[in-house]
């Protein structure tokens, strides 16, 4: 398995992603070993059958993406499906009862936990990888490589003027800044909302999008764009952008892991419904095996795993689930 295999495959994930995993390996199969201090599933388990629905964030979605692929091998016989509508649109369709789980890159909100309870719907959630929330600009911006978290809100938050590089530094070009951002719907607009605008409104000229490589293109296509959006998307197109470094910090596994990449790194989230994981033995199955290989499947597709004590503390609480 090559380092970035799913990195490079989350480059052509789009909102309306179905990923379904079937066929399988039949027969018996030594366990594969990871390093999040669990042990794997083997394939050599009992055949499961059924459907396993979820959704949510874009961020989220190439780690998903890498492990229902990789169940496939083990439980040819479940068919998993995860749509991309944002940790937003996501958590509607989990209090809905559309979906198993939801998939987030930020923390549920007391307004969908309210909505959660008026549904009759208990949930749990579990926590799968680091991520660095990365600002990136075209390979020729020489001008802004390295922002303050000062400079950053500057930029982005909406003052009823045209916004150009000078205002920011005068030495920089008069030019005007092209903005690429996720759509409202995104934990990761939402984030950066929190962090770095303080609740005030984004650049209205910005182009929103859900769709993380629509973002990537624009930026690659102009040289006065500046976006942001998970790390995973800037390691899966590496050669074709420029990473901001904030405060003097590039994020990487270690600034991310570490914190000093801040205020931009964060953890992803999957939230499970408690009531599926109980009666849903496929559900079950496949949320046991995200954890079991969350961290490996984090480094796979470009983001940092947790340490090892949090996967043995989700794989105990969803556990805790089934009795």
């Amino acid at each position: 398995m090559s380092k970035w295999k799913y990195a490079s495959k989350a480059a052509v994930l789009s909102a309306a992603l179905l990923l379904a995993a079937c066929g399988g390996g039949e027969g018996e199969k030594e366990s594969t070993p990871n390093t999040n201090g669990t042990e794997n599933v083997e394939a050599g388990d009992a055949q499961l059958t059924g459907v396993v629905a979820g959704d949510g964030s874009s961020t989220v979605a190439p780690i998903t993406e890498a492990l229902v692929e990789e169940y496939a091998a083990v439980q040819g016989k479940v068919q998993v499906s995860v749509g991309i509508s944002g940790t937003g649109g996501g958590f509607e369709k989990f209090i809905n009862g559309e979906t198993d789980f939801s998939n987030a890159s930020r923390p549920i909100k007391d307004t969908e936990v309210e909505k959660l309870a008026a549904a009759g719907i208990d949930y749990t959630e579990l926590a799968l990888a680091y991520d660095g929330l990365s600002v990136v600009i075209h390979p020729d911006n020489t001008w802004a490589k390295d922002l303050t978290v000062e400079q950053l809100k500057q930029l982005w938050v909406e003052d009823g003027t045209t916004k150009k590089w000078s205002d920011i530094d005068p030495s920089w070009p008069d030019e005007e800044v092209v903005f690429y951002s996720p759509g409202s719907d995104s934990g990761t607009y939402d984030y950066f909302d929190e962090v770095i605008l303080d609740g005030e409104d984004l650049v209205k000229s910005a182009t929103l999008s859900e769709d993380d490589n629509v973002l990537v293109q624009g930026v690659v296509a102009d040289k006065n764009a500046i976006a942001f959006f998970g790390y995973s998307y800037y390691i899966a197109n590496e050669g074709k952008l420029q990473v901001v470094s904030i405060n003097g910090v590039e994020p990487n596994s270690n600034t991310i892991e570490s914190g000093e990449y801040s205020p931009l790194s964060r953890p992803l989230y999957v939230y499970v419904k408690n009531e599926a994981m109980a009666n849903n033995e496929a559900a079950y199955d496949f949320m046991r095996y995200t954890l079991e290989n969350a961290g490996d499947m984090a480094e796979e597709t470009g983001y940092v795993r947790l340490p090892a004590e949090e996967y043995t503390k989700g794989l105990a609480a969803l556990e805790a689930l089934k009795k």
